[in-house]
């Protein structure tokens, strides 16, 4: 059976190639512990969405069509038939690049709770 290999990202309709590793923390309401006295009981929060992924400077490519200062659409494709749509995602880090190992630019987003969709 095959699981998770290959995670595809597009960002504002730019397919934006990643390299392996990215991570995918999917946001939604959670419940925290509340203690009083002997019982638990539960309060809910949101937690945000969070999407690290790892892409590579180019020559010739500006580093402000990777980053906006406003909301987007981001997508994460799952090679394992999972879409994540996450409509109003934002990046939160500034450009930070590494020399020597290909240019390397770590993205992340923060988002909402996505909508999941699932291909046959």
């Amino acid at each position: 059976m095959q699981t998770l290999g290959i995670v595809d990202v597009t960002w504002g309709g730019v397919a934006i190639p990643i390299e392996k590793g990215g991570k995918l923390k999917l946001g939604g309401l959670k419940n925290n512990a509340v203690i009083m006295g002997r019982q638990v009981h539960r309060a809910q929060e949101m937690e945000a969405s969070e999407v690290t992924v790892t892409t590579n400077l180019k020559r010739g490519q500006k580093i402000k069509d990777l980053y906006a200062v406003g909301e987007g659409e981001l997508i994460a494709r799952c090679d394992t038939g999972q879409t994540y749509v996450f409509p109003e995602a934002f990046l939160s880090n500034r450009p930070e690049m590494t020399s020597g190992e290909g240019g390397k630019i770590e993205l992340v987003w923060m988002a909402g709770e996505p909508e999941e969709l699932i291909d046959g």
